[in-house]
C-alpha cells in the first residue's frame, strides 16, 4: 500500500465513522435523553444542535465520495465480488446523501416552522428517516469494508 493509498483510505474511513457515530450518538443517546429532560422544551435545544449541522454533513459526504473514487483508482480489485461491493456501496451513499438532502432543505425548514401541535408527527418522521440514513450509512461502510477484504 503507497502513501498516498494510506492516506485516503484515512480519509475515508475517518470521514464514515465521523458521520456514522454522530449520527447513532444523536439517535440512541442525545435526542432520547434532551426528550426525557427537557419534555416539551426540548425541541428549541434540538433545534440549536441541528443548526449548522448541514454543512458540515456536505462536506462529510464530499470527503466519502473523492476517497471512495480515489480508492477505486488508487487500489483497485478485479473480481466480481469487489466491483459487487463497490457499486452496493457507492448506491448506499448516494441513497443516504438523497435522504439528507430531503432532509435537510425540506424536512428540517418545515420543522423549524411547525405549529407546537405539529411537533410530534414531525419527530416521528425525523426519527424513522435518520434511523434510514443511519441504516444506509452502515450499509455503505460494510459494503466498503466487503470491498476491502475481497480485493
Amino acid at each position: 500500500m503507497t502513501f498516498l493509498t494510506l492516506v485516503v483510505t484515512a480519509a475515508h474511513v475517518f470521514a464514515a465513522a465521523v458521520w456514522f457515530g454522530a449520527m447513532a450518538y444523536s439517535l440512541a443517546v442525545v435526542q432520547p435523553r434532551v426528550e426525557r429532560v427537557l419534555g416539551g422544551r426540548a425541541e428549541e435545544l434540538l433545534v440549536i444542535l441541528g443548526s449548522g449541522a448541514r454543512w458540515k454533513v456536505v462536506g462529510l459526504i464530499g470527503v466519502l465520495a473523492a476517497s471512495g473514487v480515489g480508492l477505486v483508482l488508487l487500489a483497485p480489485g478485479d473480481g466480481a465480488l469487489w466491483w459487487a461491493s463497490v457499486v452496493a456501496s457507492a448506491v448506499a451513499l448516494v441513497a443516504a446523501t438523497a435522504v439528507f438532502c430531503v432532509v435537510s432543505w425540506r424536512m428540517w425548514p418545515a420543522r423549524v416552522f411547525a405549529l407546537p401541535g405539529e411537533l410530534p408527527a414531525h419527530r416521528r418522521r425525523f426519527r424513522l428517516v435518520a434511523w434510514t440514513m443511519l441504516t444506509l450509512t452502515g450499509a455503505a461502510t460494510a459494503f466498503g469494508v466487503l470491498a476491502h477484504v475481497s480485493r
